[in-house]
């Protein structure tokens, strides 16, 4: 059956009417709103957000050449890079000794993993009560206890603002990677292991020589989808600083909300919004490269 036989076959009829739904539903919420932005990125736009004037790639130079622009992107590759570091090493350190045989394992594996379980939102809210400088817990606790006579504003100055935010980020984000590290971990076969121990392996050698190669793929998969989540959370700057104070907290996914909906600087926005796109479009293409990878393996 020649190719244009099997295009035309009633079983591909079929399909491409089953496929059509699906298909339609992708373009039109999907890929027209991707479109629309590049267009407004090289347009002049009004109030509203409709296309004016073509304006070529000005809005693109105008960006690159702003000094709060550049600022702002390395702020949030020192956010993604630290928070998926601590994430990766303390999900590590948690899932190992999760993995030890103790009374009450399944009951603390249940604990561990409410902050992932909760509301992001309702998570960040809580921080913010606890980090807030006149009545929060954690200045009142460092007071009382005299660790800290004259803690920092947390919120309201730039580097503990910064810091406070990574810390509710990684707070939230550690669960799921000693959860997937845990998963990984149980299944690595115990035979693997009681050799290794008659060998007379240590716990390090154990950890270098089985542990870490198996789960390397999970780890790496892990990684990457973290990496992915961080570089786009909104709701963690915005709840806690909303990028202050003085816009120094911001991300890039806060500055490009404040350029389309506290300025409305729709075509400066549409830069950003591509910018962004095209840093998740390479982590999304590289985590599905090494996840079909996996699945081959």
């Amino acid at each position: 059956m020649s190719f244009k036989q099997r295009l035309l076959h009633p079983e591909a009829r079929l399909a491409y009417l089953m496929m059509l739904p699906a298909s339609l539903f992708i373009l039109l919420f999907m890929f027209y709103p991707v479109l629309h932005v590049v267009m407004m990125s090289i347009h002049d736009t009004t109030r509203l957000g409709h296309l004016r004037d073509f304006a070529g790639l000005r809005y693109y130079n105008e960006t690159f050449s702003d000094p709060v622009f550049w600022r702002t992107i390395g702020r949030t590759v020192v956010w993604t890079v630290v928070a998926v570091l601590v994430k990766t090493i303390v999900g590590m350190i948690i899932a190992l000794l999760l993995n030890q045989p103790y009374r009450g394992r399944r009951f603390s594996r249940m604990l561990f993993i409410i902050p992932w379980a909760s509301s992001v939102p309702i998570s960040a809210i809580i921080w913010r009560w606890v980090l807030n400088h006149e009545f929060g817990l954690m200045n009142h606790t460092l007071k009382s206890l005299g660790i800290w006579a004259r803690p920092p504003v947390w919120l309201g100055e730039p580097l503990p603002a910064f810091i406070s935010n990574l810390w509710v980020d990684t707070w939230i984000g550690i669960p799921f990677m000693a959860l997937v590290f845990l998963a990984g971990m149980q299944g690595i076969s115990a035979d693997l292991y009681e050799s290794a121990e008659i060998d007379g392996a240590g716990a390090l050698t154990k950890f270098s020589r089985i542990t870490l190669p198996g789960i390397r793929h999970i780890i790496i998969i892990a990684t990457l989808l973290s990496a992915l989540w961080t570089f786009n959370d909104f709701n963690v700057v915005w709840i806690m600083t909303k990028g202050g104070p003085a816009g120094l907290t911001d991300i890039l996914i806060t500055a490009l909300y404040k350029s389309a909906f506290e300025w409305l600087r729709f075509s400066r926005a549409a830069v950003l919004a591509v910018v962004t796109f095209v840093v998740l479009m390479a982590l999304a293409l590289s985590y599905a490269r090494l996840y079909f990878k996996g699945e081959n393996d």
